[in-house]
């Protein structure tokens, strides 16, 4: 099969689309399947052994976004596709869309963006009925959109999106593990987070205004915690005040080996952003064997089992935050039973199951589009 991917984020930009798109290409180059990625300017000439294009990109909050071009249809053309797949499709997403369209290619398009989330935060109003609009005419010009969780489709299906299915995200299962805590590194890092036995309270993303890593001002006063975060981004100003007199160590942005260290060195992972239509650190925490706390909103409803794995707190307030955070702190056995829990939840969820689901769902586009054409072909007379 041969795969062009056309994403809106990639190399040197860490996100969760990124992220996606890596696993779905190496995953592709395994099992011997052709692709190229086409991205905004920045990314790297090649990856998994695929090539790279780069289009004309702006700066966005420290995020490039790839403009329209109309190097995106002829790289197309030349490449010949089976499948086009739009990763988080806006600009660069949409005309990779049209072009398959003109083209006669089938796209499958993966939702990742929480629209209705982001015109909250922002006040958008009215504006809002504007970008639900644009998500619509983005995605119902693809052949079929995959979404990560129940609220996400809901929300599609609401603003009238047609041709959905769900397709959630792998881990790391070898990588994000509850032996690692054994390791000498996650025992001197430990050693530094909490010098004194304390419990450690963790966060893993990027530090921006979605993520509303601010909200960990609920924990002042908690005895016997620290606070680690992971990660970087343009409300690290914002965050280092709210958080003033909140025992907190900065790890920065942690990649690979110190990442997996990092989710071992924790007793707790908090999320407490409202606006995940997904949630991959929380998957990454419960393979790690941690509890978690999280808003019940988004995707976080599909992965934590209040009670069973963690615990969701009320989206708006944040003295449930704290309440469930000082449960945990304050019991662990009922830490080890929730991480256990969170450990078996995501077993069936290797990044090499989420793929073939992946390729399976490529496989029904091709085969749909291949019929509408022969469909199109008969004479309306011999159809009947």
């Amino acid at each position: 099969m041969r795969v062009a991917v056309v994403s809106e984020s990639f190399l040197p930009t860490v996100s969760g689309v990124t992220t996606s798109v890596c696993k779905v290409l190496e995953h592709l180059q395994r099992t011997g399947h052709e692709a190229i990625v086409i991205a905004p300017a920045g990314a790297p000439a090649e990856y998994a052994g695929f090539p790279v294009f780069s289009v004309p990109a702006v700066s966005y909050r420290q995020f490039p976004v790839g403009m329209p071009s109309p190097h995106v249809q002829r790289l197309l053309a030349d490449f010949g596709p089976d499948v086009v797949h739009a990763a988080s499709p806006f600009l660069l997403g949409a005309q990779g869309i049209a072009s398959a369209n003109r083209l006669d290619i089938p796209s499958v398009a993966i939702f990742q963006t929480d629209v209705a989330g982001y015109a909250r935060r922002n006040r958008l109003g009215q504006a809002t009925k504007v970008a639900w609009r644009l998500v619509k005419w983005i995605h119902d010009g693809a052949d079929l959109t995959l979404v990560p969780s129940s609220a996400s489709m809901a929300d599609l299906e609401r603003v009238g999106v047609r041709r959905l299915a769900r397709w959630t995200r792998g881990v790391d299962l070898v990588g994000y593990h509850p032996n690692r805590r054994s390791e000498p590194a996650v025992a001197e890092l430990r050693k530094r987070l909490a010098p004194n036995g304390e419990v450690v309270i963790g966060y893993v993303g990027r530090m921006a205004p979605e993520k509303q890593v601010e909200r960990f001002r609920a924990l002042r006063g908690i005895p016997g915690i620290r606070v680690a975060l992971v990660g970087d981004g343009p409300s690290v100003p914002l965050i280092q005040r709210e958080l003033a007199g909140v025992p907190v160590t900065w790890l920065g942005r942690l990649s690979g080996s110190a990442l997996a260290d990092a989710y071992a060195a924790f007793d707790v992972f908090l999320h407490a952003g409202t606006e995940e239509t997904f949630g991959q650190t929380i998957q990454e925490a419960h393979a790690a064997g941690l509890p978690v706390v999280a808003p019940r909103a988004g995707g976080p409803i599909d992965l934590v089992a209040h009670g069973d794995n963690g615990f969701l707190f009320a989206p708006d307030d944040e003295r449930d935050l704290r309440r469930c955070v000082t449960r945990l702190v304050d019991d662990a056995p009922l830490r080890l039973r929730m991480g256990e829990s969170g450990r078996r939840a995501v077993l069936g969820r290797s990044w090499e199951n989420v793929c073939e689901t992946l390729v399976g769902y490529y496989d029904k586009v091709i085969d749909e589009r291949a019929a509408i054409r022969v469909m199109t072909a008969v004479p309306l007379s011999m159809q009947r």
